[in-house]
């Protein structure tokens, strides 16, 4: 165990971090003690697993401003990162023949108004199917009711013709895809994902949280943007309404803002972003692609197509920046020119993963054997990662002996 020095707003003096880390990545470790000093962070977990070995697996802080000491188990909600264990599930049905990306998704669900228009799971799952948020308003507890979601969004016009633009589903992809899994297969997605990928694996992972696991959880704590801040294009898109950015930071219910920190709320199948787990779950999950998907049942060249950019667009319809997007996995995004949203994703040309609200991560990268994991309490700021996350990338591929390239990706 290592101590650090805590910033002065913690009240603390010493913070611990614990756990291991291999030599040769010492320098993953410095990064995650400096996220402490240096950047704000209260209570955090970071894991790699480098060609199949767990070879950092730290954690440390406080799972409150006045809570305890962060533990090996602490979990809590990572948000967006839910959204790539729900495309794992639909991927492995599409690899057992259970149903086919491209084709007319009204074979599953003629109900939905975006299949009647052409909507395929593929589009679901790059966020190019045309329903990123509920026009008309919604109840306040809206994310926690399943049925009620997927009759709304069975009802609701595409926001544009599925597949011919591109907007953040940032809520709604879970209960788009979650309905899919129902359909084809008779169980909720929670019950689908527990028994086909968190058991195998061995995940401390839950969509739908069980109750023994609550006294695990750490609360999230809000960001709160500094007063006088200039509006970013998305804040500015989420103040004018109409726009698919207000409907959905404004018509998503009291979930972000209540719920989360509730056991219903945790308790809840929230495929886009109620996902409960910690750094080390992540890392392993993506590990099992990293390493070619036999243990999922999943091939090479499958594991490929998730680094494959299916979507891509100069200004994503909800988030007001540049995206790009695998078939549920966001990929490299450099975005961090002022005018382009200012932080990104950089990573591995070949990698994917995805980022959660306040900058949590998890992604493989193939190419390089690696897989990471990264989860933290407190949130922080920007649509993609901030500075404590993207300091831990950049430790890890550094000690891989990558560098990055003026395309914004790290390659040898």
């Amino acid at each position: 165990m290592q101590h650090i020095t805590a910033p002065a707003a913690s009240g603390l003096e010493t913070l611990a971090i614990s756990g291991h880390c291999d030599e040769r990545f010492a320098p993953v470790a410095k990064a995650f003690a400096r996220n402490f000093r240096d950047r704000g962070e209260l209570g955090a977990s970071v894991a790699l697993v480098v060609d199949g070995r767990l070879a950092v697996d730290l954690w440390g802080g406080l799972t409150a401003p006045d809570g305890t000491p962060w533990h090996r188990d602490t979990v809590h909600v990572v948000f967006s990162c839910t959204k790539a264990a729900t495309a794992l599930c639909i991927h492995l049905l599409a690899a057992r023949g259970a149903l086919d990306l491209d084709a007319p998704l009204t074979a599953i669900w003629p109900e939905l108004r975006a299949a009647q228009a052409g909507g395929t799971v593929r589009m679901m799952l790059d966020h190019t199917i045309g329903l990123p948020a509920l026009r008309d308003p919604v109840k306040p507890d809206c994310m926690t009711d399943t049925p009620y979601m997927v009759a709304r969004l069975e009802a609701e016009p595409p926001f544009w013709t599925p597949g011919t633009r591109q907007g953040y589903h940032a809520l709604t992809y879970g209960f788009l895809l979650a309905e899919v899994v129902r359909r084809v297969t008779g169980q909720s997605l929670g019950a689908f994902f527990a028994d086909n990928i968190a058991a195998p694996l061995g995940l401390d992972f839950h969509i739908g949280l069980p109750a023994a696991i609550e006294p695990r959880v750490a609360p999230v704590v809000p960001h709160r943007p500094p007063k006088g801040a200039p509006d970013t294009p998305f804040m500015a898109a989420a103040k004018t309404p109409g726009t698919v950015t207000n409907l959905f930071v404004f018509n998503s219910g009291d979930w972000p803002t209540r719920g989360v920190n509730t056991p219903e709320g945790r308790a809840a199948e929230i495929g886009a972003a109620g996902g409960v787990g910690n750094a080390r779950s992540l890392a392993q999950m993506f590990a099992a692609l990293a390493e070619g998907g036999e243990r999922l049942g999943l091939t090479p060249d499958q594991i490929a197509g998730f680094a494959t950019c299916s979507a891509a667009t100069h200004c994503d319809e909800t988030l007001r920046a540049p995206t790009r997007f695998g078939p549920g996995f966001m990929l490299a995004m450099d975005n961090r020119h002022p005018n382009r949203g200012g932080d990104g994703l950089i990573i591995g040309a070949q990698a994917f993963g995805h980022v959660g609200m306040g900058g949590s991560l998890g992604f493989a990268d193939p190419a390089a054997g690696l897989a990471l994991g990264y989860t933290m309490n407190r949130l922080g700021a920007g649509l993609l990662l901030n500075d404590r996350g993207q300091s831990l990338v950049d430790a890890a591929y550094r000690c891989l002996g990558y560098r990055t390239t003026a395309s914004g990706f790290w390659a040898r």
